[in-house]
């Protein structure tokens, strides 16, 4: 057999590894609707069960270095370092119950990568850039889910004074939660805020809670910012990987994409 001659093709766009729960139907299809045709994205699965609930969600942290060993490892060619530029993990419940910086720690024993995110920390960061400290929560989550959620961000500096949930354990049945179910649980949610402490932006937390398409429509009658699980973690994975000076090529929903013009 003849060896036959090639040429690489020594070219650095941005990658980005992204760490799905094995239930989830949602991210990867609102992520292609985000992300830029130049940024490459990488996905791995990661165990989950059909329910989610606070056991299930303790078994995934058994599983993460595992998943994030399964992303593309780091090479280094011609003298150029292709490797992950961040790593995404797609679980907002997990990422409050384990702990961000515990999640953190997981996904850097199995992968390499410059930056690691989820959407809580992602959440966060976007209350912070929108000046949103009082906030209110649409969540698909049971009680004991949903309140650990709120003490992370009320440790944060973010108030939850108005929340509510579709309490729905099943993963199938949250994937499927209508665009028009979200949009009158988050006016439901929005209705508790009292008047003379009105809302600075509301949260539709989890990553398999289909929201994009009612971001807007909500914004425009709520009057205020309106962050999704999936929203704030594609923004934080594309911020943070846009090189300084360059004008950004991705599109976020709603008033937070409105942030992400130019990185300085």
């Amino acid at each position: 057999m003849t060896r036959l001659p090639y040429d690489l093709t020594i070219e650095k766009p941005r990658k980005i590894g992204l760490i799905v729960l094995q239930a989830d139907e949602t991210i990867e299809l609102e992520f292609r609707r985000i992300f830029p045709p130049e940024a490459e994205l990488f996905v791995s699965r990661i165990p989950s069960g059909a329910d989610l609930t606070q056991e299930s969600i303790g078994e995934m942290a058994h599983d993460l270095s595992d998943a994030a060993r399964l992303l593309p490892q780091p090479a280094t060619m011609r003298g150029v370092y292709f490797g992950l530029d961040a790593i995404g993990y797609g679980c907002t419940s997990a990422s409050a119950v384990l702990g961000t910086a515990n999640i953190g720690r997981l996904i850097l024993d199995g992968a390499l990568t410059q930056y690691v995110t989820e959407p809580v920390s992602a959440l966060i960061t976007a209350c912070r850039r929108m000046d949103v400290q009082r906030m209110g929560i649409l969540s698909p989550y049971t009680a004991g889910i949903s309140a650990r959620l709120r003490s992370v961000l009320s440790a944060a500096g973010i108030e939850t004074p108005a929340f509510g949930s579709f309490e729905e354990t099943s993963e199938a049945r949250v994937a499927r939660i209508s665009a028009q179910s979200v949009y009158e649980g988050a006016l439901a949610v929005a209705a508790q805020a009292p008047q003379d402490a009105p809302l600075q932006g509301l949260f539709l937390s989890c990553t398999n809670l289909r929201t994009l398409d009612v971001i807007p429509a909500l914004e425009d009658r709520l009057g205020i910012p309106v962050f999704s699980s999936n929203q704030v973690l594609a923004w934080d994975l594309l911020w943070h990987t846009q090189r300084s000076g360059e004008p950004a090529t991705f599109s976020i929903p709603g008033r937070l994409g409105e942030t992400s013009a130019t990185r300085p």
